[in-house]
């Protein structure tokens, strides 16, 4: 087999000038054109994983954003269940007071309404009792509805103060002597006697009839008055009786 040397040549030489041309009018536009989809590609990527990454951020923003809306939501439920329980705590402290202050007023109430019924009771039962005991000293025996009180009478004007007592023996005037019935000559007599020894001196007397002295015998004048009937001690039993009641327990 015979080469053809300058066939040969030129079939390099063509395929070298096929080859500059190729790659000067085909492979750099190509590699330029592969380059710039490279570059643009790349770019794209960029701005995918940028955009993806801002994507990521946002939703990362978002969700930490409703977390905390759900925190302060939580907080606020609690804040507000904390709230809703120290009101009804409160309303509730309120109407147990009301209720014990309600209850305390009416057992003061009841109370007194107890203390005044008693009190009336008592009063009643005074007066019955005072009533009573009039009655039945109002059927003594005229023979001690008097005598037996004369003493008592000069004895009270010597428990009278010297100065009361003095003035009372200085008037000049008549002293009214009450008694719950006429008194006999012998009776008014033994009374001008026993007032002579306790004032120093007979008084003149004026007599006058009191049936409500019941027993007994009163004496009044200018400077003083001294009482020794039964009126006079149940109106002291009384009155005694009546602050004794008053009197809280």
């Amino acid at each position: 087999m015979t080469l053809d040397w300058w066939s040969l040549g030129l079939q390099a030489i063509n395929v070298v000038i096929l080859v500059w041309l190729l790659s000067r009018f085909l492979f750099k536009p190509v590699a330029k054109i592969v380059a710039e989809r490279q570059q643009a590609a790349g770019r794209l990527l960029d701005e995918a994983a940028a955009a993806r990454d801002a994507a990521e951020a946002q939703r990362a923003a978002a969700e930490a954003e409703r977390n905390e809306q759900a925190s302060q939501r939580a907080a606020g439920l609690q804040a507000l269940e904390q709230e809703v329980a120290a009101i009804r705590a409160r309303l509730l402290e309120q109407a147990e007071a009301e209720v014990e202050e309600r209850r305390a007023r009416a057992e003061q109430a009841l109370a007194a309404q107890q203390r005044s019924a008693q009190a009336l009771a008592e009063q009643r039962a005074t007066r019955l009792a005072l009533d009573v005991a009039a009655r039945l000293l109002g059927r003594l025996p005229d023979s001690v509805r008097v005598g037996p009180f004369i003493d008592g009478l000069a004895t009270g004007l010597d428990r009278l103060p010297p100065a009361v007592r003095q003035a009372l023996a200085a008037e000049t005037g008549p002293l009214t002597l009450l008694a719950p019935r006429a008194l006999a000559d012998g009776e008014l007599e033994e009374c001008r006697r026993a007032l002579a020894r306790a004032l120093g001196r007979a008084p003149e007397l004026n007599l006058a009839v009191e049936p409500g002295l019941i027993a007994g015998l009163e004496l009044e004048g200018g400077s003083a008055v001294v009482r020794n009937s039964f009126r006079a001690d149940l109106a002291r039993l009384n009155m005694e009786l009546s602050q004794h009641d008053a009197t809280p327990v």
